[in-house]
């Protein structure tokens, strides 16, 4: 609790560095803070072209919004990977690329991964509001869930923080932890319904005889995380109440564990670096 209350008390210091990631992330660029859009865009673009135009991937219609619409589709479930995948990364190289700051000067040291989710954060949320512009000129009802879409977000946030969190302590003892992390996040994107729908799992699982592939592949958080975001934003209805259940105890249980490991570890990290 003592720990809880000096994390608390350095809200300021929490705030300046959030600031200094959002400013210092496109300094001395020509777009600035268009790159946030720019780099979605484009991955949106590629992704459009190859599954939607090459491959033909077969997209269910949005029910009840009646949405068809891949690139819209796409970016309800890309946008939070995107987050997600930034977080972890940033907030596990955190530590280590602080290690100067943090040899001069004690400060609580879980602000530094913590300041990864709020620059993320705030980048996330201008994409959030461009990507809700469009659905609302394509005809989305999203409207009629923005507290479950701010909670979900919430959630999300909670859960990508919490694995940042262990990784910026592994990442410490354990230096090649960040390359395999970045295999690792390749294969969790293409293992989880973000550029394909959920429906092409279920029918290769059937026609192989192997339903049970289907529930293995829903313990992904990451699955959950995507079909609630497509269920509020693009197809316009309530989610499975076990899906909402999944996202807050992924949120919960990421941060609790990552805050009982990070602060567990956090005496020794200036010897360690």
């Amino acid at each position: 609790m003592s720990y809880l209350n000096e994390l608390v008390s350095s809200r300021e210091l929490l705030a300046n560095l959030t600031a200094r990631e959002v400013k210092g992330k496109y300094r001395r660029t020509v777009f600035g803070q268009l790159w946030s859009l720019i780099n979605p865009l484009a991955t949106m673009l590629i992704y459009t072209i190859v599954y939607s135009f090459i491959f033909r991937a077969r997209l269910e219609v949005g029910d009840p919004s009646g949405l068809n619409i891949y690139p819209l589709w796409l970016m309800c479930g890309l946008l939070p990977w995107i987050f997600t995948r930034n977080v972890i990364n940033s907030g596990m190289t955190s530590i280590v690329a602080n290690g100067s700051l943090i040899k001069k000067v004690y400060f609580p040291r879980m602000t530094l991964p913590l300041a990864a989710v709020g620059s993320f954060g705030f980048t996330w949320l201008v994409e959030m509001g461009v990507l809700l512009i469009a659905l609302a000129l394509a005809g989305s009802k999203f409207w009629l869930f923005l507290p479950l879409i701010a909670l979900t977000m919430v959630f999300l946030a909670m859960f990508a923080a919490g694995v940042g969190l262990i990784l910026s302590i592994v990442n410490v003892h354990f230096r090649d932890m960040q390359h395999l992390v970045g295999i690792g996040l390749q294969m969790w994107m293409y293992l989880s319904p973000i550029i394909y729908p959920l429906s092409l799992v279920e029918d290769a699982a059937n026609k192989a005889g192997h339903p049970w592939i289907v529930t293995v592949y829903k313990l992904n958080p990451i699955e959950r995380f995507s079909e609630v975001f497509r269920n509020l934003m693009y197809d316009n209805r309530l989610p499975e109440w076990t899906d909402l259940v999944a996202c807050a105890l992924a949120g919960c249980v990421s941060l609790a564990l990552g805050y009982l490991v990070f602060s567990r570890n956090e005496k020794k990290l200036a010897e360690l670096l």
